[in-house]
């Protein structure tokens, strides 16, 4: 409104009666009235800024993966009137999309349209990208895309005819994203179109909550409770103000009596139900009287006569749905619970460094990498200009605190000493896509050694990651195709036969173990002791060949003494066992064989000064052939024995 009028009949006010007043009062009247015209000119200019304003009004939201959207009703637009639309992802990767018809939106019904449209231009061998105008064009009357700054939409529409029109919000249907957004909405306000106008209070627009599929929403989830699990937790998704959510819990099997507990994010008690923990069934119900993200619901086994009950159960969650607490609500909307993060390791094993078997470890240099998928970690690749973002270090550590973002962080748990990282790079992708490489030598304990067949021994070695979150946040699965060992691992004495991976659950959380099988190269305890101590039998074996009994005392006492020494040889190379291994009782057998043949031969030099010559060359031709038969005889019922076991 122009307030020229006003201002031209005020110059006449002023000429024609003003002027002549007493000159007593003139002193003061003239900077009064100046001060008043003055007030009038800045209201009058303020109320104009104001008109050329216009009403803004803001709307916040979260558009899921997948087909998220949300409708807007804009009543009563004149003829005339300019509308102002800004949208903006202010999480996530969402690139947001806006249109605004004159007819209601009848969201499946178009998108069925759109993808037989883009589906029969692929089948024709044209750019499927170039329906998305020619579609939007014919349906809405504006629309947009990218217009704003970076992939915010923003378009202004003047109205041809009065009446009632249609906003529609939702992922860019280039690619699907997600994430929070602002939608700012103005009549005859271009101030809107600069994405930073601030609400004045007006409702332009009301969200259609039944078209926007906002609001009620029910879940069911099933599981079990056992003597080793006693309790559980799930993670709510974010429950706006006035939603009331609703829990019922029924056991399916088993004595299983559960309490149930819903605290928020700080895990303050909000709700409970069967605290005395006496019934099979539970249910309870709260209003959230403000906006509330990562509240938990935990499930625990209720004793019953001091023991503690167990079984499995149906859990049915919902947000303004009262039908939940009969136990038959139909499952409808979005995921109330939120599923664990999945993530996919895998270890490549590239050199074994060194096998100490007296201390029963083993250092490795490996690589390690974890895929996984986190909506918090998504981004705009507008921020950066970037497809990916990179990170070596701790860069990403810093990264994650200062936005308050988390991680699936791990420890090595058979780990022994630091762990020493070569590389360690994190790659996100604009959809929250993580990938965790990192390359690292390190000394691991390797507690299962099983020596009872020493050197002819098998051993299993593992790499053992276990995560620091329960497996209600975090879940590991295997990484295919990345498990490997590598051909040139730089352990001479062993030789990797094969590998494994498996995934556990422990207490804590998720457990992912690489295993690989390795035996000895038993050429070296072949020639370097069995065949010396082959050839010491032998010796003892000629020994019967002599005459002179008193010189095969002398050489089988010195056997003796090469035996002791073979016997702290390999002693030597293993920790102090609590049993015996394959060597010890080769050893052993020999060393009895040997003892023997010094007592034996000790008789024989008895009888021969006893004058029974004749008998000691008796025994002595027997002895000849029965030593060497005894010896393998011996040798191979150890060997048999200790394969058996």
């Amino acid at each position: 409104m122009s307030r020229t009028p006003d201002m031209g009949v005020g110059h006449r006010i002023w000429g024609d009666g003003w002027w002549s007043v007493p000159p007593r009062i003139a002193g003061w009247t003239i900077p009064v009235v100046l001060a008043a015209i003055a007030f009038f000119l800045i209201a009058g200019l303020g109320s104009a800024q104001i008109q050329e304003t216009g009403a803004v009004q803001v709307f916040t939201g979260h558009v899921g993966p997948g087909d998220g959207a949300f409708f807007y009703v804009i009543s009563g637009l004149e003829r005339g009137q300019t509308l102002h639309v800004y949208a903006s992802g202010t999480s996530g990767n969402l690139d947001p999309f806006v249109a605004l018809a004159d007819n209601p939106i009848d969201r499946e019904t178009e998108s069925e349209t759109f993808e037989a449209e883009v589906a029969a231009a692929m089948s024709e061998g044209r750019d499927p990208l170039q329906v998305i105008p020619q579609f939007a064009d014919v349906l809405f009357v504006a629309w947009d895309d990218d217009s704003g700054t970076g992939y915010d939409a923003a378009f202004e529409y003047r109205v041809a005819e009065d009446g009632d029109f249609y906003l529609a919000l939702f992922s860019t249907p280039a690619q699907d994203t997600f994430g929070d957004f602002g939608l700012l909405i103005g009549i005859d306000a271009p101030d809107v179109l600069s994405g930073e106008s601030e609400p004045t209070g007006d409702i332009i627009a009301i969200l259609d909550r039944d078209a926007s599929a906002i609001g009620e929403a029910v879940q069911e989830t099933r599981d079990t409770l056992t003597a080793d699990k006693t309790s559980t937790f799930y993670t709510l998704r974010k429950i706006d103000a006035g939603d009331t959510l609703y829990v019922f819990f029924e056991a399916t099997s088993g004595d299983l009596k559960p309490v149930i507990l819903l605290n928020d994010f700080g895990d303050k008690p909000l709700s409970t139900a069967n605290v005395s923990g006496r019934e099979t069934r539970a249910s309870l119900q709260y209003t959230f009287d403000d906006d509330a993200a990562n509240c938990t619901l935990h499930i625990s086994s209720g004793d019953e006569g001091g023991s503690v009950t167990k079984g499995d159960y149906r859990l049915l969650v919902g947000v303004n749905a009262p039908d939940v607490l009969t136990g038959s609500a139909p499952t409808t909307g979005e995921p109330i619970i939120l599923q664990p993060i999945e993530v996919r390791v895998g270890i490549k094993l590239d050199q074994i460094a060194n096998v100490d078997q007296k201390a029963e470890n083993f250092d490795v240099v490996a690589s390690l990498q974890m895929d996984w998928q986190d909506d918090e970690l998504a981004f705009s690749p507008d921020e950066c200009q970037c497809r990916y973002k990179l990170f070596s270090g701790d860069q990403f550590v810093n990264y994650a605190v200062e936005n308050g973002l988390g991680w699936p962080e791990f420890t090595v748990f058979n780990q022994q000493g630091n762990r020493w990282t070569q590389n360690k790079l994190i790659i996100l992708r604009p959809d929250g896509q993580a990938r965790y490489f990192e390359r690292f030598s390190t000394t691991l304990q390797a507690p299962d050694f099983d020596f009872r067949l020493f050197p002819f021994d098998t051993q299993e070695f593992f790499i053992r990651i276990d995560s620091l979150f329960p497996e209600e946040r975090v879940v590991y699965g295997e990484l295919e195709g990345f498990s490997a060992v590598g051909e040139q691992l730089g352990e001479e004495e062993w030789i990797v036969t094969g590998f494994d991976t498996s995934i556990s659950s422990q207490e804590f959380g998720s457990r992912f173990s690489f295993g690989f099988v390795a035996q000895r190269h038993r050429t070296f305890y072949v020639y370097r002791i069995l065949v010396p101590l082959a050839l010491i039998m032998g010796v003892a074996w000629v020994t019967f060949f002599l005459a002179d009994y008193t010189k095969r005392i002398e050489v089988t006492a010195a056997n003796m003494l090469a035996f002791i020494a073979f016997n702290f040889t390999v002693s030597d190379d293993l920790p102090h066992l609590g049993y015996l291994t394959l060597m010890d009782v080769i050893m052993i057998s020999i060393f009895i064989q040997s003892v023997l043949v010094i007592v034996f031969n000790v008789y024989l030099k008895r009888l021969e000064m006893s004058e029974r010559k004749g008998l000691a060359e008796r025994l002595d031709k027997y002895t000849l052939l029965a030593f060497p038969a005894v010896f393998v005889l011996v040798l191979a019922a150890v060997v048999l024995l200790f394969g058996q076991s």
